[in-house]
């Protein structure tokens, strides 16, 4: 059933990670011999057939990312990154709002992405790991809320504050979906991995793989107006405009 969707302007708008602001999932990258298997847990609980947390610790067991790892998967997001995110992130910024990252990908790596996009390491909010001297994997944040089921939409609700205004979360997956109850609107991402039970429960969708198509769904148009007038997001409105012809 389709939820009822609030309009723009948002205060915040919200981005998930891994196949939404990047086409690769961090963890599958990081998998070597055991992908096929990590990448049947993700199908799994991205789809929602399985609670996050019965895979999560599951997969990192498997991979056992060292900070080795956690630099070269955080490169290869950068590398992955679908077309225009760091200009539809300078405009959303340039309009007043916030712009946060909620990922469960692993929080050293995610960064990496955040500061390509000029998003600040604040407001990147991702699962933490745990290093050895030798900079050897000891662990994740086993208390972190994004390595389980419902756990977005509870650190969500426990971020939004009076100056957050309304929120606009854009996600490929089940746990993005779960979060939907303390967004003003959902907006289903496609344009990597498209989930057909997301998309059925998401407030609009988008399933092209350029980031400029996102800007009329996360905006107004008296807001699209404002930004023609400044000549640093031509580009990216010109983008837009090729996306919704």
């Amino acid at each position: 059933m389709q939820r009822s969707a609030t309009p723009p302007p948002y205060g915040t708008i919200v981005f998930d990670c891994d196949s939404t602001l990047s086409t690769i999932e961090g963890i599958e990258f990081l998998a070597s011999d055991h992908q096929t298997q990590i990448q049947a847990l993700t199908r799994r609980a991205m789809n929602g057939e399985l609670p996050l947390e019965e895979v999560f610790g599951e997969r990192l067991e498997l991979v056992r990312p060292s900070e080795q790892d956690l630099e070269r998967a955080g490169r290869a997001y950068v590398e992955t990154a679908l077309p225009h995110g760091p200009e539809l992130c300078a405009a959303l910024l340039a309009l007043g709002k916030q712009v946060w990252i909620l990922s469960g990908g692993l929080r050293p790596a995610v960064l990496h992405l955040a500061r390509a996009l000029g998003i600040q390491d604040s407001d990147v909010h991702a699962v933490g790991v745990k290093l050895d001297a030798a900079g050897e994997y000891a662990g994740f944040d086993t208390d972190s809320p994004l390595a389980r089921s419902g756990g977005k939409l509870d650190l969500l609700r426990s971020l939004t504050q009076a100056d957050t205004g309304p929120i606009a979360l854009v996600g490929d997956g089940a746990t993005d979906l779960e979060a939907a109850p303390a967004c003003a609107r959902f907006i289903a991402f496609g344009g990597v991995e498209r989930r057909e039970e997301v998309f059925a429960g998401a407030d609009v969708s988008c399933a092209i793989p350029d980031l400029a198509a996102l800007l009329p769904l996360l905006t107004s148009a008296a807001e699209r107006d404002q930004l023609s007038s400044l000549p640093d997001h031509s580009d990216l409105l010109e983008a837009s405009t090729t996306c919704h012809p």
